[in-house]
């Protein structure tokens, strides 16, 4: 026989070896180590990966020259040192590799060119077992000495080894009648046992010695016991590049629960009664969505939601139990919103969160004037310690985060209370979303808080050419082009829908996740819930995957057809002004549609030109027609362009297949809130009466505007964060909501310095100006007012269009064109025949301006139009909406100054 058909025997020994090459059995007290890490073998050895592994058998060297011979080095107490000019030390052996002229994989395409090496067909059986060591690709001189080493980056390989991964069934604790599985994805690991514990915080029980299934990768452990209750957590045997051979003694990534600060893994089944509240099985979350263009969405912090409301008893404020409270200011404010129109809550990160101490975090107690340092410089004291955080900084993705559980140490507290928050939702009216964040974890390596870097080394993260982890996100960004993190994603999506009976997700910067793995889970998500669960995210163009470096993204452009919603900056930056990244005096300058872009300048916003405001119009229009690529209307040169011909910079403004695959906002918990952005470039003359009124034409702008509609918790309230730009870290002082509508926290002391950057010297005098902080009249008009524009957007679907065929025949701009009033707004929208319209048609109109405006439509001449009856209701919010008229004979609006309003016809 030849090499070749000797393979699979070989392949059989070097699985039979696997099996039973455990480095040393587990001792049961290395359970009860308070530490989080054992270095077994040490090795100072530090090396770039610079090489990466194609699939199972090709690697390539970027950058590296061709000549000499290549070896891989493997040793299995990750003992090598490889010295330029020396000889190889501390290997077990060395595979010769060959050189070949195969094909970079397209998956590998942003490689950069280099030796592409190939390990023989008599090797092939051996590395899996190698896999569960060191590596090292060397260069060698004719004389064996080394002239380069590098690490191997590992994906390409272990996906291709164990491509059986993805039906491992069950991964995490398994706990059924009489017995409890363990299984773990560690194909790198030369052990790996499970340590129990009978309670969060007693001595282990036992440890359980693991075996390895070549080919999955997975270890597994089965206990003849039903171990519900308890906790656990594994020590795996790694190798470390810098440290060695490592026992790490980690928790569980796919962990359903958790003790106090993330210690333990909880044993639970999610479908036993004691974690179910009572009526859980029955609760449905409200039939409001019957497509994505119906979503409201109100982003709201769990935390912010309560911990500043009097009226909910003091030990659940800012904890799940929070929205128990149906009679709290808070609970009567969301169930306002519902009977209004609003659909969803969508929750900022409430998966287990690192950043956050689950027990006795630090609450500050800021004072100061107006425009003091005195209340950032408290809170800087304790950003790290105290009890809030925005949670964009994963821990574990499928626990809830314990810090708004009544007891964290418990397990199944933190299960029990957030099943019993969706419920209270759904009483309230509202569906329940969440905010996730696959595309980075909370820190990697050989940290504490990092659990994916500790069981896999190297293979749940994204990296460079030379090895090291992309931080393009802010932090340590993920690969869920990798088969196990996009299962992971994946996975945890599932849980959340089939456990928690969650309705929709937010993608946090989804950009960075392949479009393929999003389809994929989509489907998913889908059959775990029995209906159609709605996707939206950040689909964001930037970093090491942009314009499709990598993968094909989930980012605006590339997710057209998909039905995934992404957010929209077009019309955003336009109703805004400027974009998010501006900073100091430009940005005040950079003036937008709402706040005064050439006809209310501010002191720095001269200069702009009438062309500016026409463009800006132009671009909120993109966003009123949902930014569907076909939908055409008369810009500001006189050309009919579709909107996939309007430039925004150097993309498309127009990016989306259909409506429901835009989100429309113009205010989250990023950057200033809208009052604040409203404080910064509007004249500082402009009364609080008038600053409110601007606050309504966004909120109006968003309401009308086909799409899903993305509102932040607080803009109905003139919310306020003291004009702090990233309030991610700044404590409940910045983040503060008052319920009881007396307060929008403007003025409550200068912002953080480090996250406000280049804004910060110029902040002071806007915070010392008694003037820009709002009454609570201006506070409860612009809550009404809101709520008015949700009952008019749930009034028709003329307003909520299912496709972009709707919004092409239907939606008609007037009011357009080089001749247009600029500051006016105006479009009509056919509902003649349209399922929902409930009116032969509607026309909205804006008027930004601080003068009435009169324009007109020839096409409405002899139409009988009325106000919205919304408008028209004693009581309603905008008495200043009621004064609009529609002259019927001249087919022309007149309206008042800063007003949103709507006609219907019958």
């Amino acid at each position: 026989m030849t090499r070749l058909q000797n393979a699979p025997a070989a392949a059989a020994l070097a699985a039979a070896a696997l099996a039973s090459s455990a480095h040393a059995a587990v001792p049961l007290e290395t359970c009860n180590d308070p530490g989080f890490q054992q270095v077994l073998h040490a090795s100072s050895t530090t090396l770039d990966a610079r090489a990466v592994w194609l699939d199972r058998r090709l690697l390539t060297w970027p950058g590296a020259e061709a000549d000499g011979s290549f070896r891989l080095y493997h040793s299995g107490k990750a003992s090598i040192v490889a010295k330029p000019g020396m000889k190889i030390e501390g290997a077990d052996g060395s595979l010769l590799l060959e050189a070949t002229e195969a094909e970079l994989p397209v998956r590998f395409k942003y490689v950069a060119a280099g030796p592409l090496l190939s390990v023989r067909a008599s090797d092939l059986p051996r590395m899996p077992a190698l896999h569960r060591g060191q590596l090292v690709l060397v260069q060698e001189g004719p004389d064996g000495t080394v002239r380069a080493a590098t690490r191997v980056q590992v994906a390409g390989a272990l996906d291709d080894l164990y491509a059986a991964a993805g039906s491992i069934p069950d991964l995490g604790a398994t706990p059924k009648k009489g017995r409890t599985a363990f299984r773990l994805w560690a194909p790198t690991a030369r052990t790996a046992a499970v340590c129990t514990y009978d309670s969060a915080s007693g001595k282990a029980r036992a440890v359980h010695a693991m075996t390895f299934d070549g080919r999955t990768g997975a270890w597994e452990a089965a206990v003849p016991r039903d171990l519900s209750g308890g906790y656990y957590r594994y020590a795996v045997d790694v190798a470390v590049d810098g440290m060695g051979l490592v026992r790490n003694l980690v928790t569980d990534p796919y962990s359903v629960s958790l003790n106090t600060d993330s210690k333990r893994s909880y044993i639970a089944d999610l479908g036993a009664a004691h974690l179910k509240p009572k009526g859980w099985d029955a609760t449905r979350a409200p039939d409001t969505v019957k497509a994505q263009t119906d979503m409201v969405i109100y982003e709201l912090h769990v935390r912010d939601f309560s911990i500043n409301d009097p009226s909910v008893p003091l030990e659940k404020r800012g904890k799940y139990t929070a929205f128990g409270e149906m009679h709290s200011n808070g609970m009567r404010h969301l169930k306002a919103l519902a009977k209004a129109g609003m659909t969803d809550i969508h929750l900022l990160p409430v998966y287990d969160l690192g950043s956050v101490p689950e027990k006795d975090c630090a609450v500050p107690q800021p004072a100061g004037a107006p425009d003091s340092e005195n209340q950032q410089a408290l809170i800087r004291k304790t950003a790290h310690e105290d009890c809030f955080n925005w949670g964009y900084d994963p821990y574990h993705y499928n626990a809830p985060e314990g810090s708004y559980a009544s007891d964290p140490s418990d397990g199944a507290r933190r299960i029990l209370e957030f099943r019993q928050m969706v419920m209270d939702l759904h009483r309230a009216g509202l569906r329940v979303g969440l905010d996730v964040v696959y595309n980075h974890t909370f820190i990697a390596g050989q940290n504490e808080k990092s659990v994916l870097d500790r069981v896999v080394p190297g293979y749940y993260h994204r990296l460079d050419a030379a090895g090291a982890i992309e931080r393009s996100t802010c932090c340590d960004n993920t690969a869920t082009e990798n088969r196990m993190m996009a299962r992971l994603m994946i996975d945890s999506s599932v849980l959340w829908t089939r456990h928690y009976k969650i309705d929709s997700f937010r993608f946090d910067l989804m950009g960075h996740q392949p479009r393929a793995a999003m389809e994929r889970l989509q489907q998913r998500v889908n059959a775990a819930a029995g209906r159609h669960v709605q996707l939206i995210g950040e689909g964001w163009n930037f970093g090491e995957v942009a314009n499709g470096a990598r993968f094909v993204q989930a980012s605006q452009l590339s997710l057209n057809g998909s039905g995934i919603g992404s957010f929209s900056d077009r019309a955003r930056d336009a109703v805004r002004g400027g974009g998010a990244g501006d900073a100091g005096e430009a940005m005040v300058r950079r003036q937008g549609y709402i706040n005064g872009l050439v006809y209310d300048p501010n002191a720095l916003g001269g200069g702009h030109q009438e062309v500016d405001l026409l463009r800006a119009a132009d671009m909120v229009r993109v966003g009123l027609a949902g930014s569907v690529r076909p939908y055409a209307f008369p810009t500001f040169d006189g050309r009919k362009r579709r909107l996939e011909d309007i430039a925004y910079g150097d993309q498309p403004a127009g990016f989306a297949s259909q409506p429901g695959e835009v989100v429309n906002y113009v205010e989250n918990h990023d950057n200033q809130t809208l009052y604040d952005i409203n404080v910064l470039k509007l004249p500082v003359a402009t009364s609080s009466a008038e600053r409110a009124r601007v606050q309504v034409l966004g909120m109006a702008i968003n309401a009308f505007s086909q799409g899903v509609a993305y509102f932040h918790a607080g803009i109905d309230t003139l919310r306020s964060k003291s004009l702090d730009k990233n309030s991610f870290n700044s404590g409940d002082w910045f983040n503060r909501i008052d319920w009881t509508y007396q307060d929008n926290y403007f003025g409550t002391g200068l912002p953080q310095q480090d996250d406000n950057g280049k804004d910060w010297p110029l902040l002071k005098p806007y915070l010392a100006n008694a003037a820009l902080k709002p009454a609570p009249a201006d506070i409860a008009f612009a809550r009404d007012a809101f709520r008015d524009l949700l009952k008019i957007r749930a009034s028709s679907t003329l307003l909520r269009l299912r496709t972009t065929d709707d919004i092409v025949r239907r939606l008609r701009f007037f009011n357009t064109g080089p001749q247009q009033q600029a500051t006016v707004l105006a479009g009509w929208i056919d509902g003649k025949g349209y399922a929902g319209a409930n009116f032969a048609g509607l026309a909205y109109l804006v008027n930004v301006d601080k003068v009435a405006r009169t324009v007109g439509d020839a096409a409405l001449r002899g139409k009988r139009l009325r106000l919205h009856p919304v408008h028209a209701a004693p009581g309603a919010a905008d008495a200043r909406a009621q004064e609009a008229r529609f002259d019927s004979a001249s087919g022309s609006f007149t309206l008042p100054p800063r007003t949103a309003v709507v006609f219907v016809a019958d």
